[in-house]
């Protein structure tokens, strides 16, 4: 959308709600990736420079480029150039810290999408409200994870809040596999590569060879390099590979059925 951005509410607070972070979050990763990186990561540093001479909080330095390189220093613990939620939650605390207090206890995107197809069992992509405390419970038992019942009730709540924003009483996968971590959320893994309805019934039917409505391992492998020969990007096996299994998460007995697939891969999905 054209027109300057408005700068980011609660910004200025020592304490936020988990509904409050991720708006600052989502505002910031404008690319959805699960990073803020290059410009937005400037656009964060320089709002947070403004925020912090509002308050009075005055740095030695006042070279923008110098204070931005201590802050990556202090804040970027893994060096990569990029600031994840993770490390972005120590700078603006959560209630809890809720979403990493989560994120550490979900397991793996395999266990994430065996809990999530046991209600989302029409394939839309959503679940309802309602029963999101089973699918909690479900994904925490699955992950091994002992948790009590106030526990659980505050990330029902929680979540409730942060996700089902216009009350319609749905919660969508793409928002609730923000709760995986970075490295294990597959869908993130495709940003910038989506695909248009037409363009994705023409692949799946071309590897659906005998119209079953599912593709095997060995099959999603040639679809993958196709879809990476059309966006033009190199992958190596070892990317091959770790794609291929991020997902297979989603798939039942190794077969991966098309709306399975669709909700990865296509961009005119109803998330």
């Amino acid at each position: 959308m054209a027109g300057p951005q408005q700068q980011p509410p609660y910004l200025h607070l020592a304490e936020l709600t988990a509904s409050q972070f991720l708006e600052i979050w989502k505002h910031f990763d404008a690319d959805g990736n699960g990073y803020i990186e290059g410009k937005e990561l400037e656009n964060f540093f320089q709002e947070l420079e403004k925020t912090r001479k509002v308050s009075g909080m005055t740095s030695k330095s006042d070279n923008l480029g110098e204070k931005m390189k201590a802050f990556m220093q202090k804040y970027d613990k893994n060096s990569d150039g990029k600031i994840e939620m993770a490390e972005l939650a120590q700078i603006l605390p959560t209630e809890e810290n809720f979403l990493l207090c989560f994120r550490q206890h979900v397991g793996s995107s395999a266990e994430f999408m065996e809990a999530w197809r046991k209600y989302d069992t029409d394939r839309s992509g959503y679940i309802e409200a309602n029963e999101l405390k089973g699918f909690l419970s479900d994904l925490l038992k699955k992950a091994n994870r002992p948790y009590d019942e106030p526990k659980l009730q505050e990330y029902t709540q929680t979540i409730l809040r942060m996700f089902d924003l216009n009350g319609d009483g749905k919660l969508g996968l793409s928002e609730m596999s923000r709760l995986l971590p970075v490295q294990e959320n597959f869908l993130l893994k495709f940003q910038g590569m989506k695909l248009t309805s037409e363009e994705f019934n023409a692949i799946f039917t071309f590897y659906d060879k005998d119209g079953s409505g599912y593709i095997d391992e060995n099959e999603l492998d040639a679809l993958l390099k196709d879809l990476y020969e059309k966006n033009k990007k190199e992958m190596n096996i070892q990317e091959l590979t770790n794609y291929r299994k991020s997902v297979m998460s989603l798939a039942e007995a190794g077969k991966l059925y098309r709306k399975d697939l669709e909700i990865v891969l296509c961009s005119e999905t109803p998330l």
